[in-house]
């Protein structure tokens, strides 16, 4: 049975709930808050897709069975308390009672069993590898739920936000394509914010949800995620008071709006566990000798990014897991040091010599550009690659149809890849690099069609091992696996400081940050 509250107290598994900081203001209803953001997301279902652009929309609309603090340590939300089996093979969930999705339909454990195995298992591109190893999921009442696994997953307890694993209305989904189901374009959820209006290519409108199960929040009575693709005017908007909050301003801009009386920086914590990288299509024959691989890393010079680009505000990766994630990292990997002169050995070693205008090989460029500095990190490769003979032809395209492109239609040599490496490495890493998960038409799976056996070995191994030591140990391992093979050359671990009106306070109390539900949000006075 699960864990009672008092129980749960007592181990430590049950955080306390989010309180205003010491000397904040009380919070005040109403008003209305626009935040700017880019891209414009394909579904407002994040359980179909893991970018976040839906991810910050859908964060204020559905809640998740657990929320996490910032140190990741799960609290309750939809779920009141949970219990793990001695031998690691059940999860009992107790669910919140009086909980509706915004159509009043009581929220139950059907609709977490459904989601569980119809949608996460299913569609979801970190959900097939996170959710591998459960086999059932039971639903004895309708406020208790118990998935049965396989093998113990260790990591299940830090996948259950709704930002990852989003629970969808069983009512609504049930019986239908859920790929195509018109919920995936105005969601019913049971979060603290209902849908209005998406207005494609201008905003998502949202309400206040005022039979939320967590009074008297949320506070404000409107939310207004505006889509702004220039990022400079991002930084104007914020200037003119047209939109309140915003993590996606051009990196220049930040000192100019650091001296704006109206306007802070907070930390920069939107892309915690953050990651990006050059992605191989390893279809393409061109790119089976990995002498060919090592030439382009020996080319880039990720300092250069660090520092030119992202302004200082970032880390240069070394492997798979970014140094963010901490308890996981080692630097102990193959490295590959910026060097033209390797890099052109490499080669000419693999039999690309140049043609008489000095061209070595001439490959399609499909790059994610979501931020100016995605966009000035395209234009470095497109540079730095020409210098050794490489001629790539960029071809950017708009968020939709590069998901298309890349994961779908796979029409691509070359690609830049942007996410989340965490909170664990099964749930944000493995996807990339688990050769079982590459599937066409799954946004931000294995991209690359990366294949190793000794990869999947340990990643699979890594899953399920209930020692924190040897489960160090295996990702150790499978850095230095990825970085000899080198499906993806490692960039920058890229930092986002995010710009807030100075009245607005409490809207990120979570470890999802600007991906949160915003229920405690408010605008207070600065006089």
């Amino acid at each position: 049975m699960p864990l009672s509250r008092r129980r749960l107290l007592q181990t430590g598994l049950l955080a306390a709930l989010p309180w205003p900081a010491a000397g904040a203001p009380e919070p005040v209803r109403g008003g209305q808050l626009v935040v700017g953001t880019y891209p414009e997301p394909t579904s407002l279902t994040a359980s179909l897709t893991t970018d976040g652009a839906a991810q910050l929309v859908r964060g204020k609309i559905f809640d998740g069975l657990l929320s996490y603090d910032a140190a990741l340590n799960p609290k309750p939300e939809l779920a009141l308390s949970w219990s793990v089996g001695a031998d690691g093979l059940s999860i009992a969930f107790a669910l919140r009672p009086g909980v509706t999705w915004h159509d009043g339909t009581p929220f139950t454990s059907a609709d977490v069993a459904y989601s569980l195995t119809e949608i996460w298992q299913k569609f979801h591109s970190r959900g097939r590898s996170t959710f591998a190893n459960v086999v059932a999921a039971e639903t004895p009442d309708p406020l208790t739920v118990v998935w049965k696994l396989s093998r113990p997953a260790p990591y299940l307890l830090s996948a259950l936000a709704s930002t990852e694993s989003q629970i969808v209305p069983k009512h609504l989904y049930a019986g239908t394509d859920v790929l195509t189901n018109p919920y995936n374009a105005a969601p019913i959820g049971t979060g603290p914010f209902r849908f209005v209006k998406w207005e494609r290519g201008s905003y998502v409108a949202l309400e206040r949800n005022p039979e939320y199960w967590d009074q008297p929040k949320p506070y404000l009575d409107r939310l207004v995620l505006r889509f702004i693709a220039d990022p400079a005017l991002q930084s104007i908007a914020l200037e003119n008071g047209e939109i309140q909050l915003s993590g996606v301003v051009a990196a220049n801009d930040i000192s100019r709006l650091a001296g704006n009386k109206n306007l802070r920086i907070d930390p920069a914590s939107a892309t915690a566990f953050g990651y990006s990288g050059l992605l191989f299509n390893l279809d393409r024959p061109c790119f089976a000798d990995i002498r060919v691989r090592r030439a382009f890393a020996h080319a880039i010079d990720t300092e250069f990014i660090r520092e030119k680009i992202y302004y200082g505000r970032g880390q240069v990766e070394t492997g798979p897991i970014p140094p963010s994630l901490a308890a996981f990292y080692t630097p102990d990997v193959q490295h590959y040091e910026f060097d033209l002169d390797k890099a052109t050995a490499l080669l000419d070693e693999a039999g690309l010599r140049q043609d008489a205008d000095g061209t070595r090989l001439s490959i399609v460029f499909v790059p994610q550009v979501t931020t100016d500095a995605a966009a000035r990190t395209a234009e470095y490769i497109r540079f730095t690659l020409g210098r050794i003979g490489i001629r790539l032809a960029v071809q950017q395209q708009d968020f939709a149809a590069f998901i298309r492109r890349i994961y779908m239609l796979r029409d691509f040599d070359l690609s830049t890849y942007g996410g989340q490496a965490g909170p664990d490495p099964a749930i944000g890493t493995q996807r990339i690099y688990w050769s079982k998960n590459f599937q066409p038409g799954v946004a931000f799976s294995n991209g690359a069609h990366y294949v190793s056996a000794e990869t999947d070995r340990l990643l699979e191994a890594a899953q399920t091992e209930l020692d924190p030591a040897l489960r160090r140990d295996l990702y150790f391992r499978f850095q230095r696996q990825v970085q000899t093979d080198l499906p993806l050359i490692p960039l920058v671990s890229p930092e986002a400081p995010i710009v807030v009106d100075r009245r607005l306070q409490q809207y990120r109390i979570n470890a999802d940050s600007l991906l949160g539900n915003f229920a405690e949000a408010s605008f207070v006075s600065t006089s």
